[in-house]
């Protein structure tokens, strides 16, 4: 078909180091009455360091930190994604707001990601109809913090959209699952080759990489979701290959 990492806690090191020039500075060291630092100085040291970059990681990392066969209790069939399901030509949509949203039906992006790796994934108990697909897509971290926050957007602004000659409709933002460093929802309905396919979304930044999830089912379409367990279980994997 067409188809978090920790952050590291702040030191005190500034602080630090202002206190022991006061210390020993005297009168010319800047600071008020009684040897106080002075506000401006201590409005500098209280200022927070900016947050580290995560480091963009390797399509070998991607592979190794994505699902396999025995990592999701249910879903004992997983396979690679095909490369046709995974395009990276930029196919415009129509209206535009949408096109963050028609993309990630591919598993693309815009800023592009520098290394993607999809899976498939099927429960064990064949009367569950419901197919999930995942996709790591490695990026800068201000590239994946782009993304997601274009898509956030998307998903509250869009609501159908034509992309590779086929209709989507009933696009709808859900709740935030608060999942990583940022994360967005959202559902939608396919036409495709006749059947309409409902749809639901789930991706996830994990410092400079983006989780996409999305789940099909055309026989429950009022519970259909994302399954918790290979949400959690994809990105505690993700997170132990990051460090």
């Amino acid at each position: 078909m067409k188809a978090s990492v920790s952050r590291v806690v702040m030191t005190a090191s500034v602080v630090a180091a202002l206190g022991f020039t006061a210390a020993c500075g005297g009168s010319d060291s800047g600071s008020d009455d009684g040897g106080k630092p002075s506000a401006e100085k201590t409005t500098e040291a209280a200022k927070p360091k900016p947050e580290p970059v995560a480091k963009t990681l390797t399509a070998a990392q991607l592979e190794k930190a994505a699902v396999a066969k025995g990592d999701v209790k249910g879903f004992g069939k997983v396979s690679k994604m095909p490369k046709d399901e995974m395009p990276s030509d930029f196919i415009a949509t129509s209206p535009e707001a949408c096109q963050p949203i028609a993309d990630m039906f591919f598993f693309t992006t815009r800023p592009e990601a520098k290394a993607r790796i999809g899976r498939t994934l099927l429960p064990d108990n064949e009367l569950n109809a419901t197919v999930t697909s995942l996709a790591l897509m490695a990026h800068k971290q201000a590239d994946a913090e782009k993304a997601i926050g274009d898509l956030r957007t998307a998903s509250e602004k869009c609501t159908k959209y034509e992309h590779t000659d086929y209709q989507y409709s009933k696009v709808k933002a859900l709740p935030d699952p608060k999942l990583g460093d940022e994360s967005v929802s959202y559902q939608m309905e396919g036409d495709i080759e006749g059947d309409t396919i409902p749809m639901s979304f789930t991706v996830v930044r994990s410092g400079s990489t983006l989780v996409g999830f999305y789940s099909m089912n055309l026989l429950d379409t009022k519970s259909l979701k994302v399954p918790d367990a290979i949400i959690k279980t994809q990105l505690a994997k993700l997170e132990k290959v990051a460090g």
